[in-house]
């Protein structure tokens, strides 16, 4: 097994994480209203699919 030496590790994490660029305040804003309208538009379809479904079963199994 390789020994493992914490101060290196420590260094490549900090190094590693320099390199991360994070988003600006607009891109997060952006963002976050697209998957909100996403959402909302993925829920309407599934209760549009769901009404749909609920009417076929209640029309043709239960013939109400």
């Amino acid at each position: 097994m390789a020994k493992v030496n914490v101060m290196q590790f420590i260094r490549e994490v900090r190094q590693e994480a320099a390199k991360v660029t994070w988003p600006s305040r607009q891109e997060v804003l952006i963002t976050t209203i697209m998957v909100i309208i996403m959402v909302a538009l993925t829920a309407l379809f599934f209760l549009l699919v769901d009404t749909v479904l609920k009417w076929l079963v209640d029309t043709f199994i239960y013939g109400i």
